[in-house]
């Protein structure tokens, strides 16, 4: 009450339009979200200023900032995840699960194969003993410098006994511009002596088989079983190691637990082909050094993206093989290639 018996105004009301005595007060209309508390919870203007402008931040100082915030929720929920595949919001964004992470491999494995559905092997090779002989060279080299330099060697020594009682001297001769030709020298004539007294001159076609021979490992085996016999295997070489952890399919960094890990994300059947695909993609486009990603088919499903050059233009100059209009790495590619094929040694190309 007042100090003559009249009672007070309420506190921000309209002074012109006092309330009669005994009636309780009238707020006026409040605006936006704290009309609808006021209307909602019967609060007065009192009520209304600590609690619906308390709730929904409209209070006049917080009003602006508040409303910025909101459209910016907005727009983060209502943005298509394909698009926002850039580092800043992979750092922003919540842990994905693991069936997230599952579904989008997946998918990843199925756009490749429609970007490179002629993927194969990349290495030329007409039987399984041309196949193991030009993997084992292909360690620390490209599959071009091989396919360059095993025909003078395979027209030279066709079969494991034939390579078996070479001259080393003459082999390495052979085999040197693929580079560390003595001690690749070593293990091809070793692996082929293997052969000759094991296996009787036949490459076998089984991984504990294929693991004992000289310089031959799990990923050379897998190229030879997949490629040669036709049994499903994961080939972790640099290329698949790189875009399984920028794609986050692990963060391993050894071959063995990432095929291991890999192995989990796809059925049996795929192995083989995600090989092919996953390779190719990294040699023509998701580089390590500068990826293409503007030039990238698949970078809405890639957390890496913005890694590499993102502008079309500069991407595009930095494609190789048939992506960029060059031969590719087989002297005799498959009859789907699209590109051309690769010169031979010495040749112009």
């Amino acid at each position: 009450m007042g100090e003559h018996g009249a009672p007070k105004r309420a506190k921000g009301a309209n002074r012109k339009s006092a309330p009669e005595p005994g009636r309780a007060p009238t707020p006026r209309p409040a605006r936006g979200t704290a009309a609808r508390d006021t209307a909602e919870t019967g609060t007065g203007a009192r009520g209304t200023a600590k609690t619906g402008t308390a709730r929904t931040g409209t209070a006049r100082t917080g009003t602006a900032k508040a409303g910025a915030a909101a459209a910016g929720k907005r727009r983060t929920a209502t943005a298509d995840p394909s698009r926002t595949a850039g580092p800043e919001a992979h750092r922003t964004a919540k842990p994905e699960s693991r069936l997230a992470m599952v579904r989008r491999a997946r998918r990843i494995n199925r756009e490749l194969a429609e970007v490179y559905p002629y993927a194969h092997p990349e290495l030329d090779f007409r039987n399984p003993f041309e196949l193991l002989v030009a993997t084992v060279l292909s360690a620390q080299t490209t599959d071009l410098r091989v396919n360059q330099t095993t025909p003078a060697l395979f027209a030279k020594y066709p079969t494991p006994e034939d390579l078996a009682a070479a001259v080393p001297e003459e082999v390495e001769e052979l085999i040197r511009p693929t580079g560390f030709f003595r001690a690749k020298t070593k293990s091809i004539m070793g692996l082929s002596a293997a052969l000759r007294d094991d296996f009787g001159g036949e490459v076998p076609g089984r991984l504990e088989d294929l693991v004992t021979l000289p310089g031959v490992g799990r990923k050379t085996a897998f190229v030879v079983l997949g490629n040669a016999f036709g049994v499903p295997g994961i080939t972790v070489d640099t290329h698949f190691m790189r875009l399984a952890r920028r794609w986050k399919w692990t963060e391993s960094d050894d071959p063995v637990k990432i095929e291991a890990e890999v192995a989990t994300i796809f059925p049996k059947s795929e192995w083989t082909m995600l090989s092919h695909r996953v390779i190719f993609h990294g040699r023509r486009i998701c580089h390590a050094r500068k990826p293409a990603c503007g030039a990238c088919p698949i970078t809405h499903l890639c957390p890496s993206y913005g890694e590499g050059e993102t502008d079309p233009e500069k991407a595009a100059k930095l494609l190789k093989y048939e992506k960029g209009g060059f031969p590719g790495q087989r002297l005799n590619p498959p009859p789907d290639y699209p590109g051309r094929p690769a010169p031979p040694l010495g040749a112009s190309g």
